[in-house]
C-alpha cells in the first residue's frame, strides 16, 4: 500500500463542486447511449471569435513563445485602458492594469496583496465559491453573509454594518453575479462604496461578467464612483476566451509594485499567445461578433425564464446579466427528493438534464434552489424544459 501523506488543513478545507460530479455522471451517461442536455457548466458555448484565433496564430508563426512581462504586454494593458474609456468614458493609466492567468489569478494576487492572515473577507452567500477558497488559502476566511431577493442577492449598505467587525478587512460583490445572474446599479455601487469607506475597507467588485448585460442597461463599473476599488475581470465569459486562461485587475497605481513582485513569484507571467490573441479581441471584427452573440444569451433567457417559471421554478428576481438563473425548486421536494442535490441528480437520470445543486453556492437556502446556465441553443433550452416537465409531472 503506497503510504498516505497527510495535506494541510489549508487544503482539506477547500471543498470541490457537486457539479463536477453532475458532469461526471453526465458523461458516463452519454458514454451509454443517452442523449444529455448540459446546463449545468458555467461556460459559454461558442468558439472564441475567429479574428483572435488568427492573431494567436498570427504570433505562434512570429515566434511569440517567449515570457512577457509579469504585468502583462504593454500593448495589452493600454488596449484594455481603452476599453475602459470606450465603454465608461474612464482614464485609466496602463499602469493599473494587471494582467494574470484567468480572473483566478487577478483574485489570487489581490488577496495575497491585500488580506492578512486572520482577517475576514464579506461576500455573499449565494456566491461564485472559489472566492471564499482564495481568502482561506492565504490564511484569512470568509464571512458568507445571506441574501436574498430583497437586495437582488447582492451586499447593501446594511449588510456591511451588521456583518463588518474589527476583523473585517475586504467585501468582494460580483455584479452579474454567479450564480444569480443580478447587477449592482450606480447608486448601489456609490452607496455599497461608501458604506465600506466609513470603516476602512477595500471593496473588489468581480466584473467578469461585464459585456454580457441585457434589457438595454447600461452597466456602470465600480470605477465610475470610486476610484479606489479593485476591479477583477476576465477574457472568458464575454469574450469567450476560458481556455485561453486570460484575466485581468485594475488596483490603485501604488500597488502597482507588489502586484509585480507577487505575480512574478507566483506565476511569472500570464500565456504569452493568449496575450498576443486578445490583442484582437477588441477590435471591431471582433466586438461585431460578440456582441451578437450577447443578442444570442439575452434571447436564450428570455425564453428560458418564462418556461421554467411557467413548470414551477420560482425566480423572483429577473437576471439582467451573465448566463444564469437561480431558481428555488421548493415546490418539486418530498420525502425521496429532499433537496436541490438531489433533484439535479434526479432530473439528470430521468430527464437527460445537467443542472447545478444550490449547495455549490453556499448554505443559505441553498438546498432549496438549483442553477441553470443558459449555455445551450434555444432549441436544446426548450427540449429540456420539457423533459423536465414530463418528469415533475410524475410526482
Amino acid at each position: 500500500m503506497p503510504k498516505l501523506i497527510d495535506v494541510t488543513q489549508r487544503a482539506q478545507g477547500i471543498k470541490p463542486f457537486q457539479v463536477m460530479d453532475i458532469l461526471s455522471q453526465g458523461k458516463i451517461l452519454q458514454a451509454q447511449g443517452r442523449d444529455i442536455i448540459h446546463l449545468e457548466i458555467g461556460e459559454p458555448d461558442f468558439l472564441t471569435p475567429q479574428p483572435i484565433i488568427d492573431a494567436a496564430v498570427a504570433s505562434l508563426n512570429n515566434g511569440d513563445t517567449f515570457y512577457t512581462p509579469s504585468l502583462g504586454l504593454m500593448a495589452l494593458r493600454e488596449k484594455i485602458a481603452g476599453w475602459y474609456y470606450q465603454q465608461y468614458g474612464l482614464s485609466i493609466s496602463p499602469c493599473r492594469i494587471v494582467i494574470t492567468p484567468g480572473a483566478s489569478g487577478a483574485l489570487l494576487l489581490v488577496m495575497g496583496a491585500l488580506l492578512e492572515a486572520g482577517k475576514h473577507l464579506l461576500m455573499t452567500d449565494p456566491g461564485y465559491p472559489c472566492n471564499r477558497h482564495f481568502a482561506r488559502f492565504v490564511e484569512a476566511s470568509a464571512v458568507s453573509v445571506p441574501v436574498g431577493a430583497e437586495t437582488a442577492y447582492q451586499l447593501s449598505p446594511e449588510h456591511i454594518e451588521k456583518y463588518w467587525n474589527q476583523d473585517t478587512q475586504m467585501a468582494l460583490v460580483a455584479s452579474p453575479s454567479n450564480p444569480t445572474g443580478t447587477i449592482i446599479d450606480k447608486n448601489g455601487l456609490k452607496a455599497l462604496s461608501a458604506a465600506i469607506k466609513s470603516k476602512q475597507g477595500i471593496l473588489v467588485v468581480d466584473e467578469i461578467y461585464h459585456g454580457l448585460n441585457y434589457d438595454g442597461i447600461h452597466l456602470p463599473t465600480i470605477l465610475e464612483v470610486d476610484d479606489d476599488a479593485i476591479v477583477i475581470n476576465s477574457f472568458s465569459k464575454f469574450f469567450g476566451m476560458t481556455g485561453w486562461r486570460l484575466g485581468w485587475s485594475v488596483v490603485p497605481e501604488s500597488l502597482e509594485p507588489v502586484m509585480d513582485r507577487l505575480a512574478q513569484n507566483l506565476f511569472l507571467a500570464a500565456p504569452t499567445t493568449a496575450q498576443y490573441a486578445a490583442l484582437t479581441a477588441f477590435d471591431r471584427d471582433s466586438m461585431e461578433i460578440l456582441e451578437q452573440r450577447r443578442q444570442v444569451f439575452e434571447q436564450r433567457r428570455d425564453i428560458l425564464l418564462p418556461a421554467l417559471q411557467s413548470i414551477g421554478f420560482s425566480i423572483p428576481v429577473k437576471p439582467q446579466g451573465a448566463f444564469y438563473l437561480y431558481a428555488d425548486c421548493s415546490r418539486f421536494l418530498n420525502e425521496r427528493i429532499t433537496d436541490g442535490l438531489a433533484l439535479s441528480q434526479y432530473l439528470l437520470k430521468e430527464a437527460g438534464v445537467a443542472i447545478t445543486p444550490g449547495n455549490d453556492f453556499g448554505v443559505h437556502l441553498a438546498d432549496q434552489h438549483v442553477r441553470f446556465a443558459y449555455t445551450t441553443d434555444q432549441e436544446r433550452l426548450l427540449q429540456a424544459v420539457e423533459r423536465i416537465q414530463s418528469v415533475l409531472n410524475k410526482f
